[in-house]
């Protein structure tokens, strides 16, 4: 397929840093600040009138960002930089991974700071400073941006059976739509607390036409081929995000313990078949190659064909379109199978 538009931005939840005040410690008084600012076991709150906002971003490298023309705070077109990852620890021990972002105006001043949450951050409750690390924030940030399928899904090979993801190897020959077969490059595997951005989506059976649920992350793409527009997309090949699909019935939210993600990356970007639905492999660009081992990434290059020039890129449908508790019923009726 050939380039049609830029990637799409990604968005992420995010509270703005003047709804969160340190009530304790050094900076007693001052609103959260970028890492150089802020000092170790300071406690923070959250205002309980703050709101988590959409920050549409748009990558230009691991940790420089554009804010896309639909983002939910700041300014359209304004840059953004990944500052740091900081850990806060509850009263009852847990501890809370949050993402430092700062938007910087035209002359690169600082216009406003963010954060966001990698876990459930409530308010009223005082969070404890205890990290804060700013050699680890694009890895972390790759996490969230990389797509996942999780253990237990089945996926389909060249010969047509199904094997579970975590019995996959390198090399293992997978159906894929747009190339016929190709060869698994990488695999990565990770584990989680499924709880905020990390919250894995189910798609439970039958919803898709699927024979068993399939769980991803919430920013999977899945492919939708359109007989008939169901949902006004004007046109008949689709990616949908998991997330955009929730409706609390048939595509949920999993919340809560823990979650083992899999990445499966080919020499080029593509659409294979997890549990019979069509659904994006990884897609290496600068956030998400953070999380690729050095050596691989480093023998990839800065442009990786069949990646770089984003060959399904044009295909995604807007979240306003799905907004409506049958968009998943549209989408399985619009396949017509």
């Amino acid at each position: 397929m050939a380039r049609s538009r830029p990637a799409s931005a990604q968005s992420v939840p995010v509270f703005r840093a003047t709804d969160i005040v340190a009530t304790d410690g050094a900076n007693m008084g001052d609103t959260l600040s970028f890492a150089a600012e802020l000092l170790l076991d300071d406690v923070y709150e959250i205002s309980p009138d703050a709101a988590p906002l959409r920050l549409s971003l748009l990558p230009l490298s691991a940790t420089h960002f554009r804010l896309g023309e639909a983002t939910g705070a700041g300014t359209p077109g304004a840059e953004v930089y990944l500052d740091s990852a900081l850990m806060f620890m509850s009263p009852n021990g847990h501890l809370n991974e949050a993402l430092l972002l700062v938007e910087v105006d035209d002359e690169q001043n600082v216009s406003d700071v963010y954060l966001l949450p990698l876990s459930t951050l409530a308010a009223r409750v005082e969070h404890r400073l205890v990290g804060i690390d700013i050699k680890t924030a694009s890895q972390k940030f790759g996490q969230v941006a990389c797509v996942s399928f999780t253990r237990g899904t089945h996926i389909t090979l060249a010969t047509g059976e199904q094997r579970l993801i975590e019995n996959l190897n390198v090399g293992d020959k997978i159906l894929t739509r747009d190339d016929g077969v190709q060869q698994v490059r990488w695999i990565g595997q990770s584990t989680v607390r499924a709880v905020g951005e990390f919250a894995p989506i189910c798609i439970r059976a039958g919803t898709l036409n699927n024979e068993h649920d399939l769980i991803v992350s919430p920013d999977h793409r899945l492919f939708v081929y359109q007989r008939t527009d169901e949902v006004g997309a004007g046109r008949a090949e689709l990616l949908i995000k998991a997330r955009h699909l929730v409706n609390g019935e048939t595509v949920l939210v999993q919340d809560g313990g823990f979650v083992d993600y899999f990445q499966l990356l080919f020499d080029s970007h593509q659409i294979i078949y997890a549990e019979g639905i069509a659904a994006e492999s990884m897609l290496i660009d600068t956030r998400t190659r953070t999380i690729l081992p050095a050596d691989l990434s480093a023998a990839m290059g800065d442009i990786v064909p069949g990646h770089s020039d984003l060959p399904h890129a044009g295909l995604d449908v807007s979240e306003a379109l799905l907004k409506r508790p049958d968009a998943a019923e549209l989408l399985r009726k619009a396949s017509g199978r």
